[in-house]
């Protein structure tokens, strides 16, 4: 008899109905004086202890300055422990917190800001060619609700948390109940097919029970060790990483403000890390380190690959090289806090590293028919759809868009192809929408396709994504032009840069006479993609095979 692809997760364990507040409290309470935060590059070391002290001391400098439950604070930084601290002390007064990409540049920014309506931003001053405070400069006059920027290492940042002295310790008690799980906590821009990118909206609820699952797939407890070298701006940083670590009491380290191969293995053998986080680009940069086999990695038990497609090798080699014999695979996406599935640490091998994994406890799962939205059988391949407690309130200010995304039933279709087995172990075989996956960093044609049109001699534009051995996928432009001009990547390179983050420029650029078509018009961009494997030679890229 033929089953159906659809799943529903194991219910035994309830879900957290707490804010973030109330379970870092609790956290405090239970491990009061283990480290909480290590904060390699800045030379911290907290406890848990000690971080509750400093959240909620920021927290009461928020409430000093003005601001309420439900106001937005922007966070434009790297990895530090501000991040972390920035993101307690929101939760725990019930403001929203809005990541923003450390890469992002004028243009995206300003919008992140405005859409959002943040009423305060938290920025460093630089970072890598970020020059963050004359960007800032540049896109205030039109941001009038921006009322207050603070600027880390400035007086700026010294002189808020002296704000703190003028609020009363209670206060934050009084504001805690006034707050409930459900309320959103968290917006993160999410790259649009519009053009714009649109910001999922989540809950403490959302991302406080996603975190606690994720990191009970890996079976942490409070003596685990977690070397988190992701970006917190994005979900697998923030919410698999340090809500992971502190809905269990362990520890968050940080080895550098943004991934450097080195420096995460350095952490994770001189802190004794017991597990460690990475999308494949960050595993394969790390194996390819000529004094890889200098690092003892002996400690390392688990970890988690995920925010692209995993190449099996790589995984395998995970496992065979870095000791992480209990290494699992996650698939998700923001708009579902992030992780729908996940391997979990005692699959079988072939399982671990050549699918997803199974549902996530209080999650549904199916497999439908694009065309027909009907169930398909199992072993046929169809749109991902999941249904849950994870799924996000919404895109900020934009019911179009989640009405889109979000069925009236409550699924959220995620646009990817995937296949389930007899044993309900999910393969992601493809993408429906023609989203691009670099290095884990989620980026829509249609947004580079806007930008780029602005540019005098481009008459037409075409980005898709073409494999790469380092990045899994890399940004192609097919660009028609003004007459028989020839554009190549120096040209974009050169109208993009400073313009939008880096990560979205092309690295590959060819000029077109004619797109191919359908009969009805459509443009037939897996004939553009099949074109640009030939034409630059990416075979080799092509053929890499992933989970």
């Amino acid at each position: 008899m033929s089953m159906l692809s659809e799943s529903v997760g194991p219910v035994e364990q309830p879900l957290i109905e707490q804010t973030i507040g109330v379970n870092l409290a609790a956290m405090i309470a239970a491990n009061p004086d283990r480290e909480a935060l290590v904060v390699r590059h800045q030379d911290i070391r907290w406890t848990y202890r000690e971080l509750g002290e400093r959240v909620d001391h920021l927290a009461r400098a928020l409430l000093a300055r003005g601001f309420v439950k439900g106001d937005r604070i922007g966070i434009w930084a790297p990895n530090r422990a501000e991040w972390v601290l920035v993101q307690f002390a929101t939760a725990r007064i019930g403001v929203i917190l809005v990541n923003i990409n450390p890469a992002y540049r004028t243009h995206e920014v300003s919008y992140a800001l405005e859409q959002s309506g943040c009423k305060g931003l938290v920025a460093a001053t630089t970072f890598k060619t970020s020059d963050y405070v004359g960007m800032v400069n540049e896109v205030r006059d039109g941001l009038p609700g921006l009322e207050q920027v603070v600027f880390l290492d400035t007086d700026d940042w010294t002189e808020l948390l002296a704000a703190a002295d003028g609020v009363d310790p209670e206060a934050l008690d009084t504001v805690a109940e006034t707050l409930d799980a459900n309320d959103p906590i968290n917006i993160q821009y999410t790259s649009g097919t519009t053009g714009y990118p649109k910001g999922a909206t989540l809950s403490h609820r959302n991302i406080l029970n996603n975190a606690f699952f994720v990191a009970e797939g890996c079976r942490y407890t409070a003596e685990d060790r977690v070397c988190v070298p992701v970006p917190f701006y994005h979900c697998f940083g923030m919410v698999m990483g340090v809500l992971g670590c502190t809905t269990h009491g362990a520890t968050i380290v940080v080895p550098a403000d943004a991934f450097d191969p080195a420096a995460t293995l350095a952490a994770v053998a001189e802190e004794g890390c017991t597990s460690l986080y990475g999308v494949p680009t960050m595993f394969i940069a790390a194996l390819a380190q000529a004094d890889f086999e200098s690092y003892d990695l002996s400690t390392l038990r688990t970890g988690i690959m995920a925010g692209s497609p995993c190449p099996v090798e790589v995984m395998k080699q995970s496992i065979e090289r870095m000791n992480m014999d209990e290494v699992t695979i996650a698939y998700g996406m923001t708009e579902t806090s992030p992780v729908s599935t996940q391997t979990a640490t005692d699959d079988p091998i072939d399982k671990r590293v050549g699918t997803v994994g199974r549902v996530h406890p209080h999650v549904e799962i199916k497999i439908v028919d694009p065309d027909t939205g009907e169930t398909v059988e199992r072993g046929q391949g169809g749109e991902f759809c999941t249904r849950g407690y994870s799924v996000m309130i919404g895109y900020w200010n934009n019911e179009e868009r989640t009405a889109e995304a979000i069925d009236a039933d409550g699924w959220m279709h995620t646009g990817d192809l995937a296949e389930m087995d007899d044993e309900g172990y999910v393969n992601i075989v493809g993408r429906s929408k023609d989203m691009i996956i670099r290095g884990g960093e989620n980026v829509y044609p249609r947004e580079i396709e806007e930008f780029l049109y602005a540019h005098p001699q481009i008459v037409d534009v075409q980005v898709v994504g073409v494999p790469d051995a380092k990045y899994g996928e890399e940004i192609m432009a097919w660009v028609q032009t003004d007459g028989d001009v020839e554009l190549g990547v120096e040209e974009i390179r050169s109208f993009s840069q400073g313009k939008i983050a880096r990560y979205k420029i092309p690295r590959y650029v060819a000029t077109i006479d004619e797109f191919p078509m359908t009969v009805t018009g459509k443009i037939q961009k897996f004939k553009l993609r099949d074109a640009a494997i030939e034409r630059f030679d990416l075979g080799d890229a092509a053929a890499v095979e992933t989970a």
